[in-house]
């Protein structure tokens, strides 16, 4: 699992428009602390592909008390989604936009939780585990 650093314009050029646009006057660690902040509620704990095919994971999710593994083959949004909602973060996906950058696969997630809407952001090397943390930012940008 390889972390990647956000304080590249690379990664900021790489959100959608609507995002860009609410985001225009925040430096890059402004934009990180906002929209990819790992605080909160839920922490990714482990992360893995689950079989030879790319579709299929394994994600570990840490909550305050307990630890919850998804496996899955398929959609990890839907995946994700519905792991989410059993542990009472009620989330639904409004936007998702993911685009490949020189430092890696950058993704952006326009989440509702609680009654509240707003982005959670995230670069990994891997689209599907950059997928898991922007929907774990959202969450915990929102959840809490």
């Amino acid at each position: 699992m390889t972390i990647l650093t956000l304080d590249t314009h690379a990664f900021h050029a790489a959100a959608p428009k609507g995002l860009r646009h609410e985001s225009a006057d925040l430096t890059p660690t402004q934009f990180h602390d906002r929209y990819c902040e790992n605080t909160g509620p839920i922490r990714l704990g482990d992360w893995s592909p689950a079989g030879s095919r790319s579709a299929d994971f394994a994600v570990t999710l840490e909550f305050a008390d307990h630890l919850r593994t998804v496996v899955a083959s398929g959609s990890l949004v839907a995946a994700m989604t519905s792991a989410l909602y059993e542990e009472g973060y009620h989330v639904e996906i409004l936007q998702f936009h993911q685009r490949r950058t020189a430092e890696g696969t950058a993704t952006f997630v326009q989440c509702e939780c609680n009654g509240r809407r707003g982005w959670g952001a995230a670069l990994a090397d891997d689209s599907s585990e950059s997928t898991v943390r922007a929907m774990i930012a959202g969450v915990n940008l929102l959840g809490s």
